[in-house]
């Protein structure tokens, strides 16, 4: 066996498995953490849409980031929409993730003069070619309360979406309160909402397809399988660290095996190679 293990083969061999058992541990435990957050995240948001809506100003405000607590919480506005300063968001997908159009947004104006971004949901682009504003839903009058998810500023750090620049009038990249602070009529919260309804209801003419919320959390099973399998990862990364040793056991002893068979097949053919020189002195 020693002489086995001291072949170059095997001391690469060794060397090479022995090297794979930490990174396999790390890996697993990497997907472990990453499982952890995400059922973390999961139980947050999960208690965040169940939770009792609050105005969306007593959580967000102008310049102020969007807690990451507070990410898909319920929150109301009431106020008016500003039609003239709503735009849309390129290249977003309806509810079955099927075809490609616009999100629609209008900016919703509080009794204090604040605006909040309000993601009306998805509009198709019909015959647009991308150069031109599409055709888009009417944008209720009068006074309205509108109810939504609470969502954070997209930028391309998050979204991994390019801000391209130099977009025809009225369209974005994404939905980015800092970006339309300049052209809102007054200061406007952190972040957006995301439309789920509003009061008084609009006429189904001027509804947007509205945008569906993240998949049920409350189950560990979602925190598996619904935002990734991070946990079956570190299980498989685990397994295959513990599998290492094995398999280089396994091989070794094949080795052995083979070499004890070798060895006893070239002591049989001296032995027959003597027995046939020793025959072969008697008979002269």
């Amino acid at each position: 066996m020693r002489t086995i293990l001291l072949t170059r083969r095997w001391v690469i061999l060794t060397l090479v498995f022995f090297v794979l058992i930490p990174v396999m541990y790390w890996l697993g435990t990497w997907q472990f953490h990453r499982y952890q957050q995400t059922n973390q995240s999961n139980q947050v948001i999960s208690a965040n849409l169940t939770a009792k809506a609050v105005p969306m100003e007593s959580v967000s405000a102008p310049g102020r980031a969007v807690p990451a607590s507070e990410t898909y919480r319920s929150v109301t506005a009431t106020g008016h929409y500003d039609p003239a300063h709503q735009f849309v968001v390129r290249h977003r997908t309806d509810a079955n993730g099927d075809n490609i159009g616009f999100y629609l947004v209008t900016p919703l104006v509080l009794a204090d003069g604040r605006v909040v971004l309000v993601n009306r949901g998805w509009i198709d682009p019909g015959n647009t070619t991308g150069t031109q504003f599409p055709a888009v839903p009417g944008t209720p009058t009068g006074t309205v309360t509108v109810n939504g998810r609470l969502r954070p500023d997209e930028t391309s750090a998050k979204t991994g979406i390019r801000a391209v620049k130099d977009l025809p009038k009225g369209q974005f990249m994404l939905i980015n309160s800092t970006e339309q602070a300049g052209s809102s009529a007054g200061p406007v919260l952190s972040g957006y909402l995301e439309l789920t309804s509003t009061r008084p209801a609009p006429p189904k003419g001027d509804s947007a397809e509205l945008v569906p919320g993240p998949n049920n959390t409350d189950s560990d099973s979602m925190a598996v399988v619904g935002k990734g399998v991070h946990l079956p990862y570190a299980i498989q990364w685990w397994l295959f660290a513990l599998l290492v040793p094995i398999g280089w056991g396994t091989l070794l002893r094949r080795d052995i095996r083979d070499q004890r068979r070798k060895e006893i097949v070239a002591a049989k053919k001296a032995a027959y190679l003597e027995s046939l020189a020793s025959a072969g002195v008697g008979g002269e």
